[in-house]
């Protein structure tokens, strides 16, 4: 028996040590997670359920010149319901007057919305649908509803926020006012201005902790953002609305009835630079009848400009004093060669040509072979003068703006390899070289503003509220491309080439423009010449005494079944329409100067006036010759009844001077 004990007595000694073990080796196990591996699987637990989240800032506005919104970020709300967050208290008492609330806003019955928070609450639902793409003003009415107004962790209110940028006038500058976005290969890209001043529009986002619920869904942790986001600054164009309009549906209107494939309208303040307005229209196939702004002609599509780059000729020849705009050509049947043409001919678009004529005629009809003979026959032996003088004006290089995609210019120089015998010849007429529609307006605006050119503006001031960041002040390009004299010379031809010249059909005595006319050949040197076809422009200034604007317009690919494809035709009405609109419809700002001035004629019947007016009048007074207002004031000042036929000076009174006065009485003044 004491032998049995004493082995009963081990085996419990053996599992005391056992358990004793045991309980060490669980302490050890435990003390390594609490101590070792405690933080790292915290660490990971947090990852898993708390996640950091950005609150985007809600990007600047983008407003016209006159204050209207060209593109804005406008915050939308889904709001969720989180049924397991309110306490049962707060639930019942609260959730009857939730429902009538989101009936009153929503539309829906107040029992429908009972229906479904109970049966969340019964499903222990933690992300139910409220409502979708609510407003700001919306979503802070939503918040101070029942139940919601406790929070999101006692009232279970979930809100997410997603931003969406609008253009509030539409399609129009679309293309200029631009865009942001992430490519599919998750790389930044954009256009326009939104993409050139993302900087400054972009703001600084925020961030928001939010704990993973059921159905791998996430809510705020708390009410407050751990870092609050800071909204972008607002950009203020230059575009004028007005003007936008105006030039976008007179482009829209041409290029449709010509059916072209596409084309641009550029309008700039003279004297600043600064865009008013500009539209890029085309198609986005050639079978399409409707026009899209899908890219910026203007700015990034570089091509011969044709008879618009005459302009130069007359700069070089004028300025390097080569010749005189009185200077005579022979046209020559409208057909010139040289032995060095190597049989290449220069022709005028008029068959037959213009016969003897003058430089500045010859510029006024934008005859090729009055251009090609006085550039050829005062530079031909030293070309590199007249190319150095293109370069000096500033077009052999872009205009440097802010927008990335703008058209590489191309001037041939003497010294490079492709140059030729025909390369001067044929850059006198605008064919060899290349420039962009804004290159071009960028020259005739320099001339409209008395030489100085000007880089052309798109943004005037980044502002935060009322609040001026910075301010975009005029760039100069070049201060003076050429002399007054030549200036007033240019003036003169571009407002006959509108009066007398290829855009005579244009001319309006009610407001005067100045410009040139261009029509150039573009493809004919690709597939055999089957790609050949036309781009018809026209730019130039108005008013032309004053130049407050200058335009230029351009249509690639009209149609040439009426024959009616010259920049005259095609783009000249355009560029006519925007400039009768702009100073018919635009409410006058015009000032009123020397209201203290005096008229002899209206002091002298005004002292007239006066005298018979303070004299004691014991008898009807004559008042043959006084104006009809100051007979009229004098009478009835008598108490005399009067009656008026005519309007003028009065001719005749039906009661003769002298005669007694009757307050009961009439007279007739007879006005011529």
């Amino acid at each position: 028996m004491a032998i049995e004990d004493k082995h009963i007595s081990y085996r419990i000694y053996l599992v005391a040590f056992c358990i004793f073990m045991m309980a060490i080796a669980i302490t050890f196990k435990l003390s390594k997670i609490q101590w070792v591996e405690g933080p790292k699987l915290r660490e990971l637990a947090k990852k898993e359920t708390v996640k950091s989240f950005v609150i985007p800032a809600n990007k600047g506005n983008i407003y016209s010149a006159d204050g209207s919104l060209l593109a804005t970020s406008i915050p939308n709300y889904n709001i969720r319901f989180d049924a397991v967050a309110p306490k049962g208290e707060s639930f019942e008492k609260n959730v009857k007057p939730l429902s009538d609330s989101l009936a009153l806003m929503l539309g829906k019955p107040s029992s429908y919305y009972q229906t479904q928070f109970r049966m969340a609450r019964a499903n222990k639902s933690r992300y139910m649908f409220v409502a979708r793409d609510l407003s700001y003003t919306e979503y802070m009415r939503m918040k101070t509803f029942p139940l919601f107004n406790l929070g999101p962790n006692k009232g279970g209110m979930i809100t997410e926020q997603e931003t969406i940028r609008k253009h509030p006038i539409g399609k129009i500058a679309e293309r200029t006012i631009g865009y942001e976005r992430i490519t599919p290969e998750g790389k930044p890209d954009g256009k326009g201005i939104e993409w050139s001043f993302r900087n400054y529009l972009n703001g600084k986002d925020g961030k928001i902790l939010k704990q993973k619920i059921a159905k791998g869904q996430w809510k705020p942790i708390r009410d407050q953002n751990e870092v609050d986001p800071q909204d972008g600054y607002d950009v203020i164009s230059t575009i004028d609305v007005y003007i936008q309009d105006i030039a976008h549906h007179a482009l829209l209107k041409q290029l449709e009835e010509y059916k072209a494939e596409h084309g641009c309208v550029v309008v700039m303040e003279t004297k600043t630079g600064k865009i008013k307005a500009i539209s890029n229209l085309g198609k986005l196939k050639e079978s399409d009848s409707t026009y899209f702004e899908t890219t910026n002609y203007a700015i990034a599509e570089a091509h011969e400009p044709g008879s618009t780059f005459k302009l130069v000729d007359m700069i070089a020849l004028l300025d390097d004093h080569k010749i005189d705009t009185s200077k005579v050509y022979d046209s020559q049947g409208g057909i010139i060669t040289y032995p060095s043409f190597k049989g290449k001919k220069v022709r005028d678009s008029h068959e037959g040509g213009y016969g003897r004529i003058s430089l500045a005629r010859g510029f006024e009809v934008s005859s090729n072979t009055i251009m090609v003979q006085a550039v050829y026959e005062n530079y031909r032996n030293n070309p590199q003068e007249f190319v150095d003088r293109i370069d000096k004006m500033g077009l052999n290089k872009p205009l440097g703006l802010p927008f990335k995609g703008e058209g590489k210019p191309y001037i041939p120089q003497p010294k490079d390899k492709h140059w030729s015998a025909l390369s001067l010849p044929w850059m006198a007429y605008g064919y060899g070289v290349s420039v962009t529609p804004l290159q071009t307006l960028t020259l005739y605006n320099a001339i409209a503003n008395n030489g100085e050119m000007v880089k052309p503006q798109f943004v005037s001031e980044i502002k935060e509220w009322n609040k001026t960041i910075k301010k975009f002040d005029k760039q100069v390009i070049n201060p003076k491309i050429c002399s007054d004299e030549t200036i007033k010379k240019l003036k003169a031809v571009m407002q006959n080439v509108v009066k007398r010249g290829t855009a005579a059909k244009l001319y309006s005595k009610d407001f005067s423009m100045a410009g040139k006319t261009g029509t150039a050949q573009a493809g004919y040197g690709t597939n055999g010449g089957a790609d050949k076809h036309y781009i018809s422009s026209f730019v130039g200034f108005f008013p032309a005494e004053s130049p407050k604007y200058s335009c230029i317009v351009v249509v690639h690919k009209p149609n040439t079944s009426g024959n009616n494809y010259y920049g005259a035709d095609v783009a000249g009405p355009v560029f006519k329409r925007i400039a009768q609109k702009i100073f018919t419809d635009v409410p006058s700002t015009n000032e009123i100067r020397n209201l203290n001035r005096k008229v002899g004629k209206q002091e002298k019947a005004y002292a007239e006036y006066s005298l018979k007016s303070q004299d004691e009048i014991k008898g009807m007074p004559n008042v043959k010759g006084m104006s009809g207002m100051d007979a009229v004031a004098l009478l009835e000042n008598l108490k005399v009844k009067v009656k008026i036929i005519g309007v003028g000076k009065v001719k005749k009174q039906s009661i003769p001077a002298g005669q007694p006065l009757d307050k009961n009485q009439t007279i007739i003044l007879e006005l011529s």
